[in-house]
Order: C-alpha cells, then structure tokens, then sequence
C-alpha cells in the first residue's frame, strides 16, 4: 500500500487556495508532468465530476487517465480517485485556515497490482518526490 502526506502552508486565503486546485484547467501550472486536464462534459467541477488528465511519462510518453471528483467540499475537502488509467493512486486534499493563509493536507494512496506492487518501496519514494516538488510549485505559483 502507497499512503503518505504532504503539508503545505500557503499564504493565501483558503478559498483562493481551494478553488485553484480544485480548477482543472490550473493543473498543468502546478503538476509539471500533466500535459492537459478537461472536464468530460465541460462546466465546473463538483461532486462526482470526472476529468481526463494527460500526463507525460518518463521518455516523454504520454498516458491518459480519468480521475472522478468523490468528495467536493468547498474550502475544505476534496477528493479524487482514478477510475481509467494505468495508475491505481488516489488524493484526498483538506484545506485549513491558518494565521498566514491555508495549510493543505495532499494525502496520496492507493494499491498497485499487477508487476507494479513488487516496486511499492521505489514508487511510494518516488511519488512522495514527485508530490512534494507538485506542492511546492503551487506554493511558489499562489504566493508569486
């Protein structure tokens, strides 16, 4: 099982924060790997909305998966899980006000089956990387 969590504080108002993240056509600024990210069916995201996201793999590959919205709470929380797509890891995002700003909770989990679980170690590194560098560039983009 892959599960870890991200802190950020950001400074900038919750709701700012919340409805960033929560747009996915600001997905590509703050997840370098994501090529693009459309709601199927356009309009805004709620509860149960689902997303196409393209991401570039490593050798420049690009992989579509389909990520639905299955807790949408204004300001607060929001989750997705992947529903299409060749990697079986969910998020969970909570949003708290703070002194200066929101922190941002990015729970990252899921089970990889198939030829992926013998790598859980190498991935669970690599992802929290990979996570932690998503974070930090939302951070630098809200707060510049």
């Amino acid at each position: 099982m892959i599960d870890f969590t991200i802190q950020t504080d950001i400074d900038r108002p919750v709701a700012d924060v919340f409805a960033y993240v929560a747009d996915p056509s600001k997905l590509p600024t703050w997840q370098t790997n994501t090529v693009s990210a459309m709601v199927v069916g356009g309009g805004p995201v709620g509860l149960g909305s689902r997303v196409v996201e393209v991401h570039r793999a490593p050798g420049g590959k690009e992989l579509s998966q389909v990520v639905e919205f299955w807790e949408f709470e204004p300001n607060r929380r929001l989750s997705i899980r992947v529903v299409e797509g060749p990697m079986p890891i969910d998020g969970t995002l909570k949003f708290e006000a703070r002194e200066r700003g929101t922190r941002m909770s990015f729970n990252v989990y899921g089970k990889p089956g198939g030829p992926l679980r013998f790598v859980k170690p190498v991935m669970q590194w690599a992802l929290k990387r990979q996570f932690a560098g998503y974070c930090a560039t939302l951070k630098r983009v809200l707060e510049s």
